[in-house]
């Protein structure tokens, strides 16, 4: 089969699988694991070389590590340190360690085996759980809280077994000699050199690539530090994940990481639904077909054991016996990442290729009956009486703030001023990275970022935020930017700088919520003190200048239905001004005033 033809049916397998389970509340994973069985040698047999198709997509698995590394920042972290470290830990030792013990009992697993797989199953769903609790809105109730710490501990957790992974396999050869003195040292040097190094020169690279290059360099200087900390990874005899995680920590703090993730997000979205296909195609259905019994029963063991390690947990961690068993069951599925984590130990010949089979077809049903678990979590709340706390708690400490300025010039900056001074956090998107160094001496959060493109507005929190801001100085980019947020995010708030009439008659057609014109009241300020310097009151001043705002602004709320019509705007304009000039005339306040000259 022709390549092209291979990328052309998994692109259409992928837009028929994704929406149509996610209208049935399975999620995205599913779909994509359900079009790689229907498509791999088990279903219809479109694809023989899978091997060869999930190296290609590992590299989705690698984008994603940068993008969790991305998301790290130490605030954050510091802020949430409680749920992550303490109920995280706690969950994923309590979990691990009660399915290893299970294995080695029951199946009478080797240790280090049966420690592997009880590692990869006490991993939940990252990406099911959060859309899941985002669509329910219980990202801030007390169970969506801790779910959050525990999954974001879990995607931490899976980064160094991924590193220890691929040292695992000398574990018959090599575990006493000076070689493995030998490559944990090298291992411990290139992370030491690519966490120094990327600390000294990422961001003066980005810096180089956003001044000089274009739009399309700074996505390629994106995937080659990607690619780059992967391959010197995989060099070293670590995981490629690894690496690639590294460095978006090294970058989670930097201007431009929100650009970064807007950048990547496509790639990693394509690449990591190919991976979840893969795995797909890899799943053998004859062992399901062989012995289903044996698959359900494994998952509703696992369902089982999970979330009594999940309520054991957070029990112990200090959360309500109500809220611990809604988390216990919307946690007890397991995750993508026992996917990433099985693919892995098969590859290194930690796991034979049947149990392989048997544990991805067990996950896949655990996932599948997680509807019904969310179901009955929402059951228990709702007995309960559970309602969402009305304290003002740090919503999901990965959310950002709910204010996103879109330009940070002359308007954005005084806005962002009022803002602090308020205390109303926000963030800021600029394009051009020589005033993001600027401002950013002066202490503002600002980000380097393209705001007229969709993953960049969705990095920076647009899904969550109350109000978007558009201050660009760039016309055509900031209608862009309004289109985008108009059409993916509806209950954003749209606030809007226009630059001229034209401009806001525009962004009122575009059913922009505020619209400011740029000079318009400081036009009309200035107006106010030439009246007063030729004679007239400073009371007589302001409202001369309030009448014509108003019936300027009622003209301009008129005159947007025939904003086309050039003709009908200019007579519409002259009728105004008749209207006006004989108000002022005939109005004896008005026409008392010696307007010849300036007054003394």
């Amino acid at each position: 089969m022709h390549h092209l033809t291979q990328v052309a049916i998994f692109l259409i397998a992928a837009l028929i699988a994704v929406p149509l389970f996610r209208r049935l509340g399975f999620g995205a994973v599913l779909g994509y694991l359900a079009a790689g069985m229907l498509m791999g040698p088990s279903g219809l047999g479109l694809f023989a070389d899978v091997h060869q198709i999930m190296q290609v997509a590992e590299i989705g698995v690698v984008f994603l590590l940068f993008v969790i590394g991305l998301e790290l920042k130490p605030s954050r972290l510091w802020v949430m340190r409680h749920a992550i470290f303490v109920n995280g830990s706690l969950q994923m030792a309590l979990t691990a360690a009660a399915l290893a013990l299970a294995l080695v009992l029951i199946l009478r697993l080797p240790a280090l085996e049966a420690g592997l797989i009880g590692f990869a199953l006490a991993l939940s769903s990252t990406a099911f759980v959060l859309q899941t609790l985002a669509e329910k809105e219980q990202l801030g109730t007390v169970h969506g809280r801790a779910g959050f710490g525990i999954l974001l501990f879990q995607d931490l957790a899976v980064i160094p077994a991924l590193a220890i992974l691929p040292l695992l396999t000398t574990r018959d050869t090599a575990l006493d000699g000076p070689s493995l003195a030998l490559s944990i040292a090298q291992a411990i040097g290139v992370i030491a050199a690519l966490v120094i190094g990327g600390r000294s020169l990422l961001r003066p690279l980005f810096k180089a690539v956003a001044r000089w290059g274009n739009d399309e360099s700074f996505t390629v200087m994106a995937l080659i530090v990607v690619i780059g900390a992967a391959l010197l990874m995989d060099w070293a005899g670590l995981s490629m994940g690894l690496g690639a995680f590294l460095a978006g920590v090294l970058l989670a703090d930097s201007e431009y990481r929100h650009e970064l993730e807007g950048n990547i997000n496509p790639f990693k979205g394509l690449l990591l639904g190919l991976f979840f296909m893969s795995v797909g195609m890899a799943a053998d259905l004859d062992v399901l077909a062989a012995d289903p019994t044996l698959i359900l029963l494994g998952a509703l063991i696992l369902i089982l054991i999970k979330a009594a390690g999940a309520w054991l947990s957070s029990r112990m961690a200090g959360v309500d016996a109500v809220n611990s068993a809604q988390l216990a069951l919307i946690l007890a599925q397991g995750g993508e990442f026992a996917f990433v984590l099985f693919y892995a130990a098969h590859g290194e010949g930690l796991l034979p290729d049947s149990m392989n089979q048997q544990l991805i077809l067990i996950v896949v049903v655990s996932m599948m009956l997680t509807p019904a678990l969310f179901f009955i979590s929402d059951r228990i709340g709702k007995v309960a009486r559970i309602k969402r706390p009305k304290e003002t708690y740090d919503t999901i400490e990965s959310a950002e703030p709910e204010i996103i300025i879109a330009g940070f010039g002359r308007m954005g900056q005084v806005v962002a001023r009022v803002l602090q001074m308020r205390g109303l956090a926000f963030t800021a998107l600029e394009k051009d990275a020589a005033h993001v160094a600027m401002v950013r001496r002066w202490g503002n959060k600002i980000y380097y970022g393209q705001s007229n493109n969709l993953e960049t507005l969705r990095a920076a929190g647009a899904e969550r935020a109350k109000l978007l801001i558009v201050t660009m100085d760039d016309i055509e980019k900031g209608i862009r930017t309004i289109g985008l947020a108009k059409r993916n995010f509806p209950k954003l708030k749209i606030f809007a700088r226009a630059r001229d009439r034209h401009h806001a008659l525009h962004l009122m057609e575009l059913g922009v919520d505020f619209v400011m014109r740029e000079t318009w009241l400081s036009s009309l300020e200035m107006a106010t003190e030439v009246l007063k310097t030729f004679g007239d009151s400073e009371a007589t001043a302001k409202t001369t200048t309030a009448v014509f705002r108003e019936a300027d602004e009622n003209l301009l709320a008129r005159q947007m239905n025939h904003r086309h019509d050039l003709d009908h705007m200019i007579k519409s304009t002259d009728e105004l001004r008749r209207e006006l000039h004989e108000l002022f005339e005939n109005d004896p306040r008005m026409s008392s005033i010696d307007r010849r000259k300036p007054a003394d």
